[in-house]
């Protein structure tokens, strides 16, 4: 087996296509909205994602940002200077993640920052890993944080896992036997980025030595990939 095809393509776009709806609707077709920079069925322009790691809080940030056809968002962390906190009129969908993460200087700036964005009625999405009420962070921050929607963020469920692995190989004219995938999201990286690069890895493969996809197959696939990583 080529090892070549191990290299997983774990970091596919991330997009609102790709992100795996499962119980999300409603924060996916706002955001949606947002991108058209379009407010919420009430007017809203600012909201709030909160949720374990895993749960897709940054998927969503990075697919508003890069894949933002105007021109006109800024993606904020808290890994940034403070001059990236500065408001400015080109900028309409301000983009701030990990928020429990900020630093003290960086949560004025990003006090500042919400207020300048309200007044110009520019569009803006935080997130973190706690509800704003709980965030150990300035409390006039912590306020503007809350101002928006809230939304909290679940990982999938196995069996959303499976089913989306499971179209993903439709949309490719490709029957994933029973049994598959159960092992799989057992026995692999329990993310979606890491379980769709595997099976993409295995179906190119199965498509090229026209060997047909099963669970022996799938175990070869996996034990190579240990013995790569050692």
């Amino acid at each position: 087996m080529k090892q070549l095809l191990l290299e997983l393509d774990v970091h596919r776009p991330e997009t609102l296509d790709s992100f795996v709806v499962g119980q999300h609707a409603e924060v996916v077709e706002l955001l949606r909205r947002f991108q058209q920079r379009l407010p919420g069925s009430f007017g809203e322009r600012a909201a709030y994602l909160w949720g374990e790691t895993g749960s897709g809080k940054s998927h969503l940030l990075r697919a508003l940002s890069d894949h933002d056809t105007t021109g006109h968002a800024r993606s904020i962390n808290a890994t940034a200077a403070l001059t990236e906190f500065d408001y400015s009129t080109e900028i309409n969908l301000y983009l701030l993640d990990d928020c429990e993460l900020l630093s003290d200087n960086q949560q004025i700036a990003a006090f500042n920052l919400f207020n300048q964005i309200k007044e110009h009625n520019a569009f803006f999405v935080a997130a973190g890993s706690l509800p704003p009420a709980l965030l150990t962070v300035r409390d006039d921050l912590r306020t503007r944080l809350g101002w928006g929607l809230i939304y909290q963020l679940h990982g999938l469920t196995d069996q959303e896992k499976m089913a989306a692995l499971e179209n993903a190989a439709s949309a490719r004219g490709v029957t994933i036997p029973e049994g598959v995938l159960p092992y799989l999201i057992t026995h692999f990286h329990r993310d979606m980025p890491s379980l769709a690069g595997l099976l993409d890895a295995l179906i190119n493969h199965a498509m090229e030595i026209k060997r047909p996809i099963t669970l022996p197959f799938l175990r070869e696939v996996m034990q190579q990939q240990r013995d790569l990583n050692g």
